[in-house]
């Protein structure tokens, strides 16, 4: 039996609502399948959003909020991925045409251990976290989402990267025939990311390879994706296929596309308008059938999370390095 074939789980095996209320028996379960969100389960039924338990220590780590989840269905129908169009509802086709497996991640560049490995492999050991997050779009609209995934900062250490890595560059999957979107030059392909290697290593940052306590919808960018909650969300890259410690900072999609909308750091920040619209308020998602979005909400600079990453950004001008 291969790897991958003991891995994958039954979708009648998958945590369901009740189990995910209870934290407690969620992580229990986690713990006992490590590789929960690698399976190929991403058709199971949903769970309804359930009000998120956060204790003290949490909210002091920024791992979990106590707001409202976004629901399932409209987080996973809701979405910007350009490589299968540049409609909302245009990559929830992407289920059909997206392959996830096999999946393999080439990691290069300023690294002692520089390699090519499976999904499986690279996150190896690595029991998956559940991580609540916002999810502030550069569009000003919003999410809560309940992630499942490892700390990237785990996973580059085992890259031994050299003292010449100073930022992080990621690749997003570039393909055609499963990403029908790639036919049309809205961007220059391939969708290319990149962070600076302390926001890399910082605790809020997340290989995410699901939601909900379940695998990665393809729409939301399976098998593996980047999560950088104090980031607009265009910084969290999807489809992830090659890691790059590199020297000076990367080439970025949407910063090679246009650099006076969106900048490198695209931190959130209120106090810096996108040149075409105000960044002061946001339309958070909100989760019922008959509205998609609730009332504008006041944006919050980082996006809420200014205790835990502030001062990453010690001295610098955030309205030139925006």
């Amino acid at each position: 039996m291969s790897l991958r074939d003991a891995l994958r789980i039954p979708a009648s095996e998958i945590t369901d609502e009740a189990v995910y209320r209870d934290r407690r028996n969620l992580l229990r379960t986690f713990a006992m399948t490590p590789a929960l969100a690698l399976s190929g389960c991403a058709d199971a039924e949903p769970p309804a959003p359930p009000t998120a338990t956060v204790t003290p220590e949490q909210a002091r780590s920024g791992f979990r909020t106590a707001e409202t989840l976004t629901r399932y269905e409209d987080i996973t129908s809701y979405n910007n991925f350009y490589e299968f169009g540049t409609g909302k509802a245009d990559p929830s086709t992407a289920r059909k045409t997206l392959k996830t497996s096999p999946w393999s991640v080439a990691v290069t560049g300023e690294c002692a251990r520089p390699g090519t490995l499976s999904l499986e492999d690279l996150v190896k050991g690595l029991v998956p976290e559940e991580r609540i997050y916002r999810l502030r779009c550069v569009e000003g609209w919003s999410m809560v989402i309940p992630w499942l995934g490892v700390p990237l900062g785990e996973v580059l250490k085992r890259f031994e990267p050299t003292s010449k890595a100073k930022y992080v560059a990621f690749t997003t999957l570039a393909d055609p025939v499963q990403m029908p979107g790639i036919r049309y030059r809205s961007i220059n392909w391939p969708y290319r990311e990149g962070l600076r290697m302390d926001e890399a290593m910082n605790p809020l940052t997340l290989l995410a390879t699901g939601l909900y306590g379940k695998p990665l919808p393809q729409q939301n960018g399976a098998p593996l994706r980047l999560v950088v909650p104090w980031k607009y969300g265009f910084k969290s890259i999807k489809s992830i296929v090659e890691i790059t410690f590199v020297e000076r900072m990367p080439k970025t999609a949407w910063h090679d596309l246009q650099p006076s909308e969106y900048g490198f750091f695209s931190n959130v920040n209120p106090n810096v308008d996108h040149p075409r619209w105000s960044q002061k308020t946001e339309r958070r998602i909100s989760g019922t059938a008959s509205k998609l979005f609730a009332e504008r909400i006041p944006t919050r600079m980082f996006n809420g999370y200014a205790d835990q990453v502030a001062a990453m950004y010690a001295g610098m001008d955030l309205k030139k390095w925006y």
